[in-house]
């Protein structure tokens, strides 16, 4: 099956970015690819043998651009105490941004949705402050 350029340039690139981060194993990496425009992205990363990043995306492309009907960043500790969650659940509809919102370990704010390589960037951060 032929994906768009947009499509398989978007997967190479994430694929990419996991690649040459250091101290991190993959659990998990599927990429299901639904339709030739759909596809849904399911990764599992362990940072330091400890933390773990979950990363969700339902992927479709659309008038040439990736649109994302729904994703998940989240990001736990060894005890599995939240560090962070990007996602899209709209649950906050008060907050900027609707539907897209961050989670703290006590908190939710107003977010952009950040790009994989970009939660990649700010939980290896977090590891190298502790």
């Amino acid at each position: 099956m032929m994906l768009p350029n947009i499509l398989s340039d978007y997967l190479v690139q994430i694929e990419q970015a996991i690649l040459y981060s250091s101290n991190i194993y993959v659990e998990r990496y599927e990429e299901e690819i639904l339709t030739p425009k759909r596809a849904n992205l399911r990764i599992r990363l362990r940072f330091n043998q400890t933390h773990l990043l979950e990363i969700n995306e339902a992927i479709i492309v659309a008038d040439n651009q990736l649109d994302f009907l729904d994703y998940r960043y989240h990001f736990q500790d060894e005890n599995n105490c939240l560090i962070f969650r990007y996602d899209s659940t709209p649950h906050f509809p008060n907050l900027p941004n609707f539907p897209h919102h961050k989670h703290l370990p006590n908190d939710v704010i107003a977010s952009e949705k950040p790009e994989i390589t970009q939660v990649l960037k700010e939980a290896t951060q977090i590891l190298a402050s502790n």
